[in-house]
């Protein structure tokens, strides 16, 4: 009888630790990688979509979205939605993943070669428009958009930001050749402050959004007062218009919104804020994309 008891006992004991390495492996399968390559004599890893419309003998958009740090790159996909609006308009998204170490995936400057030479093997695999390559992310990876425009402006013909966590200065960006820029932003983001400053996330100041918006339509070469109107309820949308090669500055401000993705999978409020379902960030990005070619 006793035996029965303790193995009984030892059954109860196990099945928290079995329930937990179930969820664990279910997790680990859910968010894994398709794709691997080595970049810089390191292993990198993304996510690939391909729609079922995709056509070899047809030119095909690239656009490259990028997670956040401490995300990685299932998440991005699901939180932005991009897959679908893929399906309705036939392109290519890539997800890649930001390298970790020891702690959480992040952007780094030197990750330029990594989505450089992932564009390259993109390429040789398949019929990539080369003057539809465009580039995307969330607060860090939103950041990273803008190196990106800094570095690879040869081969990105326009990116997007999304929450985007500006911490280089705009001194640091050699490239003055205009590049076509969407940008959404919450005023009650509480990780990239909508008017800039100290968050609770870095350890350096955050740009103020409509001064680095302002900042990227000189770069652009635009007129200085910007078209603002009225996007959705909580939605203003500020455009600086007559930009040099018409690459267009625009800038979606979401009135209470958080450190989200508009339109998109929300994030728990508790944490990231408010997830605004008035605009949808993708499809208005992929609008402004399609409008712009790589000149």
């Amino acid at each position: 009888m006793k035996k029965h008891v303790i193995a009984a006992v030892m059954i109860l004991l196990s099945v928290p630790a079995l329930f937990a390495l179930a969820q664990a492996v279910a997790f680990r399968v859910h968010n894994r990688c398709n794709g691997s390559m080595v970049s810089a004599g390191e292993e990198r890893e993304y996510l690939l979509y391909v729609p079922r419309s995709y056509d070899r003998a047809r030119p095909t958009p690239l656009v490259i979205s990028m997670h956040g740090a401490g995300g990685w790159p299932v998440q991005q996909m699901e939180l932005s939605r991009w897959n679908r609006v893929a399906d309705e308009n036939g392109f290519i998204v890539v997800y890649p993943s930001g390298k970790g170490g020891l702690g959480p995936r992040v952007w780094r400057e030197r990750d330029v070669q990594f989505i450089s030479d992932l564009i390259d093997k993109l390429q040789a695999e398949y019929n990539i428009d080369r003057r539809r390559i465009y580039a995307n992310g969330l607060s860090n990876g939103g950041g990273m958009s803008f190196v990106l425009s800094c570095t690879l402006a040869d081969r990105i013909a326009a990116v997007g930001m999304v929450g985007a966590a500006h911490l280089l200065p705009w001194s640091w960006c050699k490239e003055r050749r205009p590049m076509p820029m969407i940008a959404f932003h919450g005023t009650a983001d509480s990780f990239a402050p909508y008017k800039g400053g100290m968050s609770w996330v870095a350890s350096s100041p955050f740009a103020n959004i409509p001064r680095w918006t302002a900042n990227w339509a000189r770069r652009n070469r635009c007129e200085p007062r910007p078209v603002e109107s009225v996007a959705a309820a909580d939605v203003m949308r500020r455009e600086y218009p007559h930009c040099a090669d018409d690459a267009a500055v625009v800038l979606y401000t979401i009135e209470g919104g958080g450190h989200t993705w508009p339109g998109g999978e929300p994030l728990p409020e508790w944490f990231a804020g408010r997830t605004t379902n008035s605009i949808d960030a993708s499809r208005q990005m992929w609008v402004f994309f399609r409008a712009h070619p790589k000149l």
